[in-house]
């Protein structure tokens, strides 16, 4: 059977987070909805991350599985490739909902290819706007307003201070049989020549509401509710409570997710599947 994967963007605003839920509009729900008009059945899906409601994203990643027919039956005898009319037509299909999705890759992939497990690492960014001038109404979507000025340098210093392998639990909702532990490899945060704060976030994986809660955090400690040194000292506390304050979800990007070469992808995806358990 023919693993494809699809490389998409979607608007987060638009849906209630990525898994599909009865009842409500989600990334997952579209596409599979978009793929079953296509197949003519349902297709189950795989995702890198799922996100929450309001979260974005430029490089999601999924994989499904097709038979080798319905792989070949979607060029429908034209001159043109499967993977080159499956784009086409989802992106048709997916541009008559509103827009919000959309796939920019489609392409077979080896079978040992997992989006979820053979993934190295993912990688978010998130936007403030700490200053009433900055308040763009045209990025209101995509950038969390924040009403009191930042200390951009405070708040970087708390990022570096959890880089690492960790047990994430003051940071992560707690989810029955799933580990809190992560590799953070990078985090940082900085104000650009548009005086807008960007923060860029990469791990191995991130645990429920792990980012937003990393981020929450580092706002407290820059507008000066919390103490410098706040967020390693929840770190040695590995469980949830209510001092986390989650950051708003709108400036929340999924940017990317990285993977290894197609020879290491079987390897890969054994070891996060054992890191898991």
């Amino acid at each position: 059977m023919p693993r494809i994967r699809l490389d998409l963007a979607y608007d987060g605003n638009a849906y209630k987070g990525w898994a599909a839920q009865p009842g409500l509009r989600t990334v997952e729900g579209v596409l599979r909805e978009a793929l079953a008009t296509l197949i003519r059945r349902e297709v189950p899906v795989v995702v890198a991350g799922r996100t929450d409601a309001g979260v974005h994203a430029r490089g999601q990643v999924v994989h499904c599985d097709l038979t080798e027919q319905e792989w070949q039956r979607l060029a429908r005898g034209r001159d043109i490739s499967p993977d080159e009319a499956l784009l086409r037509r989802l992106s048709g299909v997916l541009g008559r909902e509103d827009g919000a999705v959309v796939v920019h890759r489609v392409g077979k992939v080896p079978a040992e290819f997992d989006a979820r497990f053979s993934a190295l690492s993912r990688t978010y960014t998130y936007r403030i706007a700490d200053q009433r001038q900055l308040w763009d109404p045209l990025r209101r979507w995509d950038t969390a307003w924040v009403r009191r000025r930042l200390d951009e340098q405070s708040m970087h210093a708390e990022a570096l201070s959890v880089v690492g392998l960790h047990d994430f639990g003051s940071f992560c909702r707690p989810r029955e049989h799933s580990t809190t532990i992560r590799d953070l490899h990078s985090f940082t945060i900085g104000r650009g020549d548009d005086g807008v704060i960007t923060a860029e976030i990469t791990a191995d994986a991130f645990c429920h509401h792990m980012v937003r809660a990393l981020i929450g955090g580092c706002i407290d400690v820059g507008e000066g509710r919390r103490e410098p040194g706040w967020l390693a000292a929840r770190l040695a506390e590995p469980s949830w409570d209510q001092r986390v304050r989650l950051a708003p979800p709108q400036g929340l990007v999924l940017e990317r997710v990285d993977y290894p070469a197609e020879h290491q992808l079987a390897a890969r995806a054994e070891q996060t599947r054992a890191l898991r358990r």
